[in-house]
């Protein structure tokens, strides 16, 4: 990706961006044409103060558009659009990582960088985090909506030229009184790709469209999941299907969790899915999850994928311990385990429910270490 300068030649291009895509979380979710032509008129584009880049991926699509203000002082503002259809692709940390390398890279040497979102806006407060921003503020009933004629809280989010260079986050300590030391920390969260390929199998994290694949998977093997799975018990709407891969998308942009569909590298057909959950990038250490959509059960196809996940687990991410956990009577599971050479640690005893809720039953726990 790259962000390439806007020109003011390049006016119609701007005016038809802004005006043929959705902003529900600004001020003003469909601006007309006239205001972005008042807008430019008056320098709010290009100026001093203002520079604009359009957001490209790589093959060089203009999928978002960053304006950068406040450039004459030493803590400049950002406001960062995604077009409708590019949101969920991961552009957006991407490019604010960009914006950051900008902004620290001019000579006049800023100090911090700073952005500001409604607190509901979930897709952007993830982009924050993702790209290394730390949030700074809350501040209760001071994002004004003209559409719906009410206040929302809003937050700010920052990072510092510090902890830019460094490639570290230093939280914000809110207990902050006299008898509360500061605390930072060093944790950084490898970067490292997002696809990658077993001897059968593409891997790779999950995208909004893959929705319709998911949910036919899961209604057609509802009888199989049912027994292990809590959320299939009841046979989803396709919506809720939506729902859960929009979260699971921006639990990856995050890094709070990664889940990974399985695609076959021959016909191109959903597999199924697994990933690295329950993550703690601390030590780092993580658990593989998986389920098979059952036309494809008794190829091998769930074992090469988690051989694959760990071994990127522990040369891309750093692992230092990848757990298998699975009910006790899961026999499936656990000889998945098994056979990608997982070692049998303990079982816990009356550890958890049946996918059900109504039964008391064991986990085992097995794993590799570095």
């Amino acid at each position: 990706m790259r962000l390439q300068e806007w020109t003011m030649e390049e006016q119609e291009q701007l005016i038809h961006f802004m005006t043929t895509n959705t902003w529900p979380f600004h001020g003003n979710s469909h601006p007309a044409r006239k205001l972005i032509e008042k807008a430019i008129e008056e320098g709010g584009y290009e100026s001093d103060e203002v520079k604009t880049f359009w957001v490209e991926n790589e093959a060089m699509d203009k999928v978002g558009i960053v304006k950068i203000h406040d450039l004459q002082d030493e803590i400049p503002l950002f406001d960062l659009r995604i077009a409708d259809m590019s949101r969920g692709y991961g552009y957006g940390p991407k490019a604010l990582r960009l914006v950051a390398e900008y902004v620290f890279g001019l000579q006049d040497k800023k100090i911090r960088l700073e952005g500001h979102t409604r607190q509901d806006n979930l897709a952007m407060r993830k982009t924050f985090e993702r790209a290394g921003f730390v949030k700074e503020a809350h501040l209760r009933n001071a994002w004004f909506s003209p559409k719906e004629n009410s206040y929302y809280d809003a937050v700010t989010y920052g990072i510092t030229r510090k902890d830019f260079v460094a490639g570290t986050t230093t939280p914000v300590i809110w207990e902050d009184g006299e008898k509360t030391r500061m605390a930072t920390t060093t944790t950084r969260i490898p970067d490292f790709t997002e696809s990658f390929e077993s001897e059968r199998l593409i891997i790779r994290a999950p995208k909004i469209g893959d929705a319709l694949d998911v949910w036919n998977a899961i209604v057609d093997s509802l009888p199989a999941l049912r027994e292990w799975m809590p959320w299939a018990q009841h046979q989803p709407e396709l919506s809720v299907t939506e729902e859960n891969l929009r979260k699971a998308v921006a639990d990856f942009i995050t890094r709070q969790d990664l889940r990974f569909h399985l695609y076959s590298k021959e016909t191109g057909e959903f597999v199924g899915s697994s990933g690295l959950h329950r993550i703690d990038w601390s030590i780092p250490k993580f658990e593989i999850g998986y389920w098979l959509a059952t036309e494809f059960e008794g190829n091998g196809y769930i074992t090469e994928a988690v051989k694959r996940i760990e071994q990127f687990a522990f040369e891309q991410l750093g692992a230092r311990r990848v757990e298998i956990r699975c009910d006790e009577e899961n026999v499936k599971s656990r000889s998945v385990a098994e056979r990608a050479g997982f070692i049998l640690e303990g079982t816990l005893r009356q550890d958890s429910l049946s996918a059900d809720g109504n039964v008391l039953r064991n986990t085992c726990i097995y794993a590799k270490i570095d």
